[in-house]
């Protein structure tokens, strides 16, 4: 590599609330995105909540001589809602589908049924191997009472475990996407504790958007208010995260955000935010790295045992659900053998016929629920064990620098007392 080699990349986040039939003015805000990123000429554009095929088939035609690669991530029933365009030449593409997703019965809601990932993308640009990593997790309904923070925070262990595991060829991890985390919330926390991401919004010097980088706030017409009583100012929810193996060096030189609107034609293309990040990746002389040290390893002990615990928490209350459907399930096949005696007995035969088909919906349904929350706790529990070996791994590592530290402090005490004698 050049000692003068520089790259510089421009990069496109957003998250496009395309839910057919209901997001509002959706055909026309495709349209107005497509003609914007034609304008802009990004190297790389990466999208959540394109929820239709159709709308991404739309894009990926009128993109096509700015953005010749494309693809789309296909899971679950709607579809995980995430794709790419790409100026460059998409090497190699895969996903993974997260483990918990969410609750069937919440169908208001809707995520199990969406597939929610992370797709990955692997590019060469300039000699080097760039990981581009594009996600959306699970949406938070209720912050007082969040019923699916330890989905939330399974789900980000598994992004930052699948980045860790499919990054070790690369040369720049780039990740995008909607976390629906706060900057200081335990899965953001978790991410980039085990990943070693930069956050854009932190590390650049040259910021213009809202507020605090905020990605979701009040101006725009499409985001409901009430939701952001709290956050006056709105919220950060939407990152652009990287980082580069030694012997390069990644910045990010500018960071744009929309705010609240367009800047061409002043209609927002969303309820979120767009982010606009300028990367530049040069050669760095090689550097010494030494071992982390004890204060460097206490945030991410931490913050893996606080994991730790919420997945517990959340693997105790998937049980107990567990158990309580198999007391309904016992509760309604006993209800179905006293049908079957009186119906054999010939008494109140008609009555017995009436509440049959409700018991075997009671059975069936408390049989699916009971299925259902006991793959929840094991998956949580799944995720718990990988916890529990990193953290173990971890207080080895602290162990072992702390002996270290201590052998090399009384190794000098030594040679100080023998040079005073």
């Amino acid at each position: 590599m050049k000692p003068n080699f520089s790259l510089r990349l421009r990069v496109f986040n957003l998250n496009c609330w395309g839910i057919p039939y209901l997001s509002k003015h959706r055909t026309d805000r495709v349209k107005r995105l497509g003609d914007f990123l034609n304008r802009e000429s990004f190297d790389l554009a990466l999208l959540e909540e394109v929820w239709s095929e159709q709308d991404f088939q739309y894009l990926r035609q009128k993109l096509l001589p700015a953005y010749p690669a494309a693809h789309y991530f296909r899971s679950g029933i709607i579809g995980s809602g995430l794709c790419v365009f790409s100026k460059h030449p998409i090497q190699e593409f895969t996903q993974h589908v997260f483990t918990l997703n969410g609750y069937p019965y919440m169908i208001h809601h809707g995520d199990w049924f969406c597939g929610k990932a992370v797709g990955l993308l692997v590019l060469h640009l300039g000699g080097l191997v760039f990981n581009a990593y594009v996600t959306h997790l699970h949406a938070e309904y209720n912050r007082q009472k969040d019923i699916y923070l330890a989905h939330r925070v399974a789900q980000a262990w598994e992004l930052a475990q699948f980045i860790h595991h499919t990054s070790k060829k690369a040369d720049v991890v780039l990740l995008c996407g909607d976390l629906n985390l706060h900057p200081k919330d335990l899965g953001c926390r978790l991410l980039k504790e085990w990943t070693g991401l930069h956050d854009a919004y932190l590390e650049t010097r040259d910021f213009k958007g809202p507020e605090e980088g905020c990605t979701m706030v009040p101006e725009n017409c499409y985001v409901n208010r009430q939701e952001l009583e709290q956050f006056p100012l709105g919220i950060r929810i939407d990152y652009v995260l990287y980082k580069a193996v030694s012997g390069l060096y990644i910045s990010c030189k500018t960071l744009r955000t929309t705010t609240g609107h367009e800047p061409h034609s002043g209609s927002p293309l969303s309820d979120h935010e767009a982010l606009m990040a300028t990367l530049c990746v040069r050669h760095s002389p090689p550097q010494h790295n030494p071992s982390p040290t004890h204060a460097e390893r206490s945030p991410l002990i931490s913050v893996l045992r606080e994991a730790w615990t919420e997945l517990d928490q959340g693997m105790a209350q998937g049980r107990w659900w567990a158990t309580i459907a198999g007391y309904v399930i016992g509760l309604g096949l006993l209800l179905l053998t006293l049908l079957c005696a009186l119906v054999a007995g010939g008494e109140i035969r008609e009555v017995a016929v009436l509440l049959w088909t409700p018991s075997v919906g009671l059975v069936l349904g408390a049989g699916a629920f009971y299925l259902f929350h006991v793959q929840e706790a094991k998956g949580l529990c799944r995720a718990r064990a990988e916890l529990q070996h990193v953290l173990g791994r971890a207080r080895e590592a602290q162990d072992l620098g702390s002996e270290s530290q201590s052998a090399l402090l009384l190794g000098q005490q030594e040679g100080d007392r023998a040079e005073e004698q």
